[in-house]
């Protein structure tokens, strides 16, 4: 496993795939990090499924209202829609690029509309640079993303299975 150098600024996800870790990047995005943190000790992404996955570009997950598995408001069919109950954040843009293994926010045409969900890039994505804030970067486990089951929307879809600070773990 890799060294974690910063158990506060480090994720263990662990996926129906296998475990990844995220190497948080406060520096970048302050705002977003903390989001990520909160819901992650709330266990808000705990059963979170990856509801779009395209093959050679990204898997999305994160949508707490309406991707959590188990949950009295899971609806697959409308994954993707919903956010958590805090307010969106404000765009944290940066001069990072989108390569293999990034972190970064979805969001709806608002560029400050970001609030729970995210996605990590199979593969270097450019046109994505600037438009998006970026948040983490996978240090380890990568070979697990590439797994998760591909859709639009994924049937039988892949999921968080939890999601916490290493500091925590």
């Amino acid at each position: 496993m890799a060294e974690i150098k910063d158990p506060e600024n480090t994720i263990i996800l662990e996926t129906t795939k296998g475990k990844v870790v995220i190497q948080l990047l406060p520096e970048v995005a302050p705002e977003h990090v903390a989001r990520i943190k909160e819901l992650a000790r709330e266990k808000a992404y705990d059963g979170v499924v990856f509801h779009r996955v395209i093959n050679d570009f990204m898997a999305q997950t994160g949508d707490v209202k309406f991707g959590k598995k188990g949950s009295e408001s899971f609806n697959p069919g409308r994954a993707g829609m919903g956010g958590s109950e805090k307010p969106d954040l404000k765009a944290e843009f940066s001069a990072l690029s989108h390569v293999r293994g990034t972190c970064s926010m979805a969001r709806s045409q608002n560029p400050n509309s970001a609030n729970s969900q995210f996605f990590i890039c199979f593969t270097d994505s450019p046109w994505l640079n600037k438009q998006y804030s970026v948040w983490g970067q996978v240090i380890e486990g990568m070979e697990n993303i590439d797994k998760i089951k591909k859709g639009e929307p994924v049937v039988d879809p892949d999921s968080i299975v939890s999601m916490r600070v290493a500091a925590d773990v």
